[in-house]
């Protein structure tokens, strides 16, 4: 089975960076998408970045300039760098991945992704 591992989460000053990173096991980079995902307090899941089977990125549009979503040399670890941190996007952030291949616009939708990381919490303070 697939094994995703998120870590990286943390308390930071708005303005700051953090980096995230989730180990993927039980399967074949490349042949899965991949995404991140946070879900803040009383607030629906909502992607933020995500990588498709190309290769090709996208990101919410909250998040477009600050967050740059990438694999590691090894391809083993999904990483999400977060530049410019704003107090809003404190969340739990979760990685998942999925072996199907989707549409560009289907890469940021939850109910497309079968395998989850358990979280991780992201608090941005003013």
């Amino acid at each position: 089975d697939v094994e995703l591992v998120e870590s990286g989460g943390g308390s930071v000053q708005a303005g700051g960076s953090l980096r995230l990173s989730c180990a993927a096991s039980g399967y074949t980079y490349g042949s899965y998408a991949m995404a991140w995902f946070r879900q803040a307090p009383g607030k629906e899941r909502e992607g933020v970045a995500a990588i498709g089977h190309d290769g090709s990125t996208t990101y919410v549009d909250s998040v477009k300039g600050r967050f740059t979503i990438s694999p590691d040399n090894t391809k083993t670890t999904l990483n999400l760098r977060m530049n410019s941190l704003k107090p809003e996007d404190t969340a739990i952030y979760f990685c998942a991945a999925d072996p199907r291949s989707f549409e560009k616009w289907q890469l940021l939708r939850p109910l497309a992704y079968v395998y989850w990381g358990q979280g991780t919490q992201v608090t941005v303070s003013s």
